[in-house]
């Protein structure tokens, strides 16, 4: 009897009857239930072909709001935020949210963005320095027609600059774009190909691979931190003394001595590329609600938490990210629960500068989920939270 691929199963049916059938196949293969992974509430035919490939149900997350946070752009315009977050760790979406009342009761946060760009960055291989100047030299050259083709793929895209890299044969040109409100990924693969194509047939230079690591995507990295990606952001808050006692059951100078000790000497010693308690947290769960691509939280991860203590004893607490990649248009923000995620925060209509504003609210949330961890440290009450939220309870 002829095998039949997994992939192939259902082939002829609509998505959610492959779906059920290769449910099912699993379930007899494995001799197992798959009850919950089977319902759901999107569209498989939208799923199909764009978001995930052999689909056999979804996997539920629980989705909470911290909040609200009170958020400050330079310009002085203030909103206020629920922030949504799917996780499984306890004690994360209490934390992110008492950050965010001690925020709010001092003022707010005050955000600033900077759009950097998505870039992709493909590998030729050269035969020597003279045939790389060649290539570099080319590029720079016929910017504008590299700009006017790779544009042509996209709308929405627009090609800023491309950075060259040169290491012994191999030539690295790395790729920048706007890509507007989508995080675009899939836009400047789409257009850097047909740059490299362009490249090819002009020069007769090998393109070895149409990304090279150096663009650099979903690795920790010191280049996105130096040179950023995606978006930079940054985020502060001044804490009255008043909210760090009573809110966060510490001291401003507690809170700078951890800072110091943990982020930046503990950072330092393991040789960690993220000088900050848990970026990652926030932005994870952040991702995950709003549809983001999660494997960029390892971008996310990098970045820089401060603190200082005012003459009047206030604290000054600032975090930065230079490399945040996300997006308010295609890849899984469409999806369904995904887009009433998005709406919680007033974005998802494909409005201009909602993307900048979905990284103010990162940066925000941020601030906050950082504040109340380095607190929470401050105050050796870690342990305890955890304790209480993080653990099942016993019968």
């Amino acid at each position: 009897m002829e095998k039949i691929s997994f992939s192939k199963l259902g082939q002829g049916k609509t998505e959610e009857e492959k779906a059920a059938i290769k449910r099912r196949w699993l379930e007899e293969k494995r001799q197992t239930t798959c009850k919950h992974i089977g319902h759901f509430s999107f569209d498989p035919q939208q799923v199909a072909g764009r978001n995930c490939e052999n689909m056999i149900g979804a996997t539920q997350i629980p989705l909470g709001a911290a909040g609200p946070i009170t958020i400050k752009t330079l310009k002085q315009e203030t909103k206020e935020y629920y922030v949504p977050l799917a996780t499984t760790e306890g004690a994360l979406v209490a934390s992110v949210s008492r950050g965010c009342k001690a925020i709010s009761l001092s003022d707010g946060a005050l955000v600033k963005v900077k759009q950097l760009g998505t870039s992709r960055a493909p590998v030729f291989k050269v035969r020597n320095l003279i045939e790389a100047e060649k290539l570099i030299h080319w590029t720079q050259e016929n910017f504008e027609y590299l700009k006017e083709i790779t544009e042509e793929t996209d709308t929405y895209l627009l090609l800023k600059k491309i950075q060259p890299f040169l290491s012994g044969r191999f030539v690295f040109l790395r790729f920048i774009y706007d890509t507007h409100e989508a995080m675009g990924m899939n836009m400047v693969t789409i257009a850097t190909k047909r740059a490299a194509e362009a490249i090819q047939k002009s020069l007769g230079i090998e393109l070895l691979s149409l990304s090279g690591n150096m663009c650099v995507d979903k690795k920790p990295c010191w280049l996105n931190f130096i040179l950023g990606r995606g978006k930079r952001v940054w985020a502060e808050a001044v804490i009255k003394k008043e909210v760090v006692k009573n809110a966060l059951k510490t001291t401003p100078e507690k809170i700078k001595s951890v800072v110091l000790g943990k982020n930046m000497v503990g950072s330092q010693l393991s040789g960690s590329l993220g000088f900050n308690a848990h970026f990652s947290n926030i932005i994870a769960a952040l991702f995950i609600a709003t549809g983001q691509d999660p494997a960029h939280v390892v971008e996310g991860s990098l970045g820089t938490t401060s603190a200082e203590v005012e003459k009047n004893g206030d604290l000054y607490f600032s975090i930065y990210l230079p490399s945040l990649l996300l997006g308010t248009i295609g890849g899984g923000t469409g999806l369904a629960t995904q887009q009433e995620a998005l709406k919680i925060l007033g974005l998802g209509n494909g409005t201009k500068g909602e993307a900048l504003e979905l990284a103010r609210i990162v940066g925000g949330a941020v601030l906050a989920g950082e504040l109340s961890l380095v607190s929470a440290l401050a105050a050796n009450h870690l342990a305890k939270a955890h304790e209480q939220l993080g653990r099942s309870q016993k019968k």
